[in-house]
């Protein structure tokens, strides 16, 4: 299933962003996170690995600014997905922000080896809507760099 969402349509170009998760409850909160922020938007959704990596590889001459993806998925989970991006030279350069409820250290490092660019926890709305503003602000103003690994997560403190 892919379901894609439009907000707060203005003049600015919209960022394109991809969520990956099978809840829907995390993707409803995820879309209300972003439905005040002051930036225009283009959510598009989908509930497993397999249809993350099928709707990556159709639209891989557009892909999204930025993917969030969630770990614990079916049918493949965040961390193949993971490496099957960042392998794939038509889908290596898009940034990856996990976003997962928690994450072991030992697990942190291996994502972080493969290439993810942020580790975001899920948490209430309005921490998401601060760490949400801070992300997207850096991709509009295209200071949007992968951190060291001490910087990997992204602390809802600094948002």
């Amino acid at each position: 299933m892919k379901q894609t969402y439009k907000s707060n349509s203005n003049d600015q170009k919209s960022i394109h962003i991809l969520l990956a998760d099978d809840n829907r409850d995390d993707r409803f909160f995820f879309k209300d996170a972003l439905s005040d922020l002051p930036i225009s938007t283009i959510l598009t959704t989908v509930d497993d690995g397999e249809r993350l990596l099928s709707f990556l590889l159709k639209n891989t001459g557009k892909l999204p600014d930025v993917l969030f993806l969630d770990i614990n998925m079916p049918r493949k989970n965040g961390s193949v997905c993971l490496k099957e991006i960042k392998i794939n030279k038509l889908l290596q350069q898009l940034p990856v922000i996990i976003y997962s409820t928690s994450l072991p250290e030992l697990v942190a490092d291996e994502l972080y080896k493969n290439k993810a660019h942020y580790y975001v926890q899920k948490t209430n709305v309005e921490e998401l809507r601060k760490v949400l503003r801070n992300i997207l602000n850096m991709l509009v103003d295209e200071k949007f760099d992968r951190p060291p690994r001490d910087k990997f997560t992204i602390g809802l403190a600094k948002a």
